[in-house]
């Protein structure tokens, strides 16, 4: 799985979660600081350093930090090698990133690659009925 965990709110938990219960171990490319420049509200962004140590924390509140290991992701050539690893068996992502899924899938079938199972968790949605979003996190806090 991969992101940027930027505020970690219910969302990133359910994921992370849903990850930790039907995997025994799993990988987190966790998004740098330089690909994140362009985003939304991105003054508000939280560091890299601190939305890894909000992870490793959440995480060992519930299981074994050895179950999981975190990478930087420094450019989209790593993303595109990471998901190359024969022995990777799944991925567990949103649904606004499945269409970035499928094209991970078809690289992988381009190299000769078994395609991964692509594991669709839903987004959470707050009390009024609005994704809960990093992106909407950063934008109160402007």
């Amino acid at each position: 799985m991969g992101g940027t965990f930027d505020h970690l709110h219910d969302g990133h938990k359910f994921l992370l979660r849903t990850a930790l219960n039907i995997s025994h171990f799993i990988e987190i490319g966790l998004t740098s600081q330089e690909l994140l420049k362009n985003k939304k509200a991105s003054s508000k962004l939280e560091d890299y350093n601190t939305r890894e140590a909000n992870l490793r924390s959440f995480i060992n509140s519930f299981t074994d930090l050895n179950r999981v290991n975190i990478v930087e992701i420094k450019n989209w050539d790593d993303m595109a090698t990471y998901s190359q690893d024969p022995d990777y068996e799944g991925l567990i992502l949103s649904q606004e990133t499945y269409s970035n899924a499928v094209k991970l899938n078809e690289l992988r079938e381009e190299k000769g690659l078994n395609p991964i199972v692509l594991i669709v968790v839903p987004l959470l949605k707050d009390k009024n009925n609005k994704k809960i979003s990093s992106t909407a996190i950063r934008e109160k806090l402007e």
